[in-house]
């Protein structure tokens, strides 16, 4: 059995309190850089990103950086960082407060009760660590205020009298939306919440109020814009620095911080492939998020929890994990699933569309309101801070948006799959999943392909008809991308050659697998004329030839039999499908 090196550092997956990483011998991807950036920024600073991207232990970060308390420990906990050797003026010299509203217990109905509730024990124990640079009996005092705005109130307005300065710190300020947006019965208390005067409104009031008196800075957090917006006019002096290109590495992994990472892991570890081996496998996974268009082309961002999971896999196992995608990052997508079918079950076209043409175009919104969530810019805007599409350049004039890596494929195209579950209309996941282990080794293609064409034709549309070719090749898609043996590689670009949907073998997971995969996917219309589909059927024969002599392919697809299966649809019905 291995046994680790006993000064190895640890791999702080899951961790967000950022005092037990240094003082505990974890591995820190050294984000400091970013303080003097930040304190260059507006005083009230408000930023958005998706899920696991690192956004809480940021927060951490920075309140161990500016507590007053923690001065004794500024060597300590910073003094081998960027910004121990370059510290800043402000430094040790607030009194940190923290409120997280993903600790808020209770649906809108009796939200006030559980803000009162968490802000009331966030704010006495702020009483208590900060007792000596406070006017004495404040915390009794505060107790008897009536609830978090009055409280909030007091408690500035105490601080003030003894020349404090507070650093606010709000994470998950947008909890409470996700819960709302996904009961569309609550929509209208919520907008009495954040409009008219709501006391999740008159609670940024107050917090607008108090950066008059002794709140200096705000550090504000979230997943999405939504309430952001909504609460504008009640705290209407935060800046969202969300797209802006001097931030777009704040969180997340560079590929230079993974390359190090892996690097030294690989030194006391044992690894059973190179550094440029292991990227390869997690890239097409975990990499590709931009989120700013300045930055487009340049610096790409992996999802920090994802890769320290890998990490930590590979090290436990000497492989790559079974699942590339893991559980709790799962669970944040079926939220998010959820949010985006309560409100668009309606209608699948924008991920339909994303997925058979590979890109959508959007403006992103830097905010909006709930009741506009439905407006497709908007919603575009909401894929893309959920982080389920990153920015590609632009198209025609407006942004290019793209599915990131195949973690998100995945839950994007099951989104796409279960709207026709919502339909009542089922998979038998048992079938699919014996389909799918002998397509991957007996090499039994034509019962997956059968089963592939039967579902399509059973589920589609009136709508899905006359999308045609669009739904055919995103449905077929999203089939291929259930089949755990295979990472669907979709080309668009048909004319130079390339294959529609290339099944790549994960052969780093399943090293004993027999067959791959080259599936030409062809659509003729209901009306054109018999003579098409044996058009389109040569035309496919061609172009699967050429793609199986490239490069891509060949190295991909190891010791596996390569089978090139060309496939016409005309309408909903499959009039081809055979090997050549």
């Amino acid at each position: 059995m291995y046994m680790a090196p006993a000064n190895r550092k640890r791999l702080p997956y899951g961790m967000m309190n950022f005092e037990d990483i240094r003082l505990e011998n974890y591995y820190y991807v050294d984000k400091t850089a970013f303080i003097p950036m930040i304190e260059q920024a507006d005083r009230f600073f408000f930023f958005i990103r998706p899920r696991r991207f690192g956004k809480s232990l940021t927060l951490n970060l920075l309140q161990h950086y500016y507590d007053v308390r923690a001065k004794d420990k500024f060597d300590t906990l910073f003094g081998d960082l960027y910004i121990g050797q370059h510290p800043t003026h402000d430094r040790n010299s607030y009194l940190v407060l923290k409120l997280n509203f993903s600790g808020i217990i209770g649906e809108l109905n009796n939200y006030r009760q559980g803000l009162d509730a968490h802000c009331q024990t966030m704010f006495d124990y702020f009483c208590d660590i900060y007792a000596d640079y406070l006017p004495q009996g404040i915390k009794e005092k505060l107790d008897e205020k009536d609830g978090a705005v009055e409280q909030l109130e007091y408690l500035y307005t105490e601080c003030q009298k003894t020349n404090q300065k507070i650093y606010l710190f709000i994470d998950e300020y947008d909890h409470f939306t996700n819960a709302i947006l996904s009961d569309a019965g609550s929509l209208h208390r919520y907008t009495d919440e954040t409009h008219k005067e709501g006391y999740l409104r008159a609670f940024f009031n107050k917090v607008k109020a108090g950066t008059d008196s002794c709140i200096k800075r705000c550090f504000i957090t979230g997943v999405s814009p939504v309430t952001m917006d909504d609460l504008t006019s009640g705290f209407n002096i935060g800046t969202n620095y969300s797209l802006t290109p001097e931030f777009n590495a704040m969180m997340g992994f560079t590929e230079e911080e993974v390359r190090e990472m892996l690097t030294y892991y690989s030194t006391n570890s044992p690894f059973h492939h190179s550094v440029d081996e292991l990227i390869e496998i997690i890239k097409p996974w975990y990499d590709n998020y931009c989120f700013a268009e300045e930055c487009y082309g340049g610096t790409t961002m992996y999802n920090s929890n994802m890769v320290l999971y890998f990490v930590k896999n590979y090290i436990q196992n000497g492989k790559a994990p079974r699942s590339m995608l893991e559980d709790n990052i799962r669970i944040d997508y079926e939220k998010l699933r959820m949010l985006i079918r309560k409100e668009f079950a309606h209608d699948a076209s924008i991920i339909q569309t994303l997925v058979s043409q590979g890109f959508i175009t959007g403006e992103l919104k830097k905010g909006f309101p709930a009741v506009n969530i439905t407006n497709p810019d908007n919603f575009v805007s909401l894929l893309y801070y959920f982080g389920m599409l990153t920015i590609s350049g632009t198209h025609e004039g407006k942004t290019k948006l793209t599915i990131p890596n195949m973690v998100i494929r995945e839950q994007l195209y099951t989104y796409l799959l279960n709207t026709y579950n919502d339909a009542d209309l089922s998979f038998d996941s048992y079938e699919k999943s014996e389909l799918a282990s002998a397509l991957a080794y007996r090499g039994d293609w034509q019962a997956y392909f059968g089963y592939i064409a039967d579902c399509l034709k059973r589920y589609a549309s009136q709508r899905d008809k006359q999308k045609g070719e669009f739904f055919v090749h995103g449905f077929t898609l999203a089939m291929t991308a259930q089949n755990r043996f295979y990472r669907p590689i979709s080309e668009q670009d048909t004319q130079a050659g390339y294959v529609d949907i290339f099944l790549c073998p994960m052969l780093e997971i399943y090293s004993d697998m027999k067959h791959s995969y080259i599936v030409e996917l062809k659509y003729a219309k209901y009306k054109d004329p018999e003579t098409r589909v044996e058009e389109l059927r040569r035309e496919a024969i061609e172009q699967a030839n050429r793609y199986a002599e490239t490069d891509t392919v060949k190295c991909a697809i190891g010791a596996t039999e390569l089978h090139k299966i060309v496939v016409v649809y005309k309408g909903m019905e499959m009039r081809v499908c055979e090997e050549v």
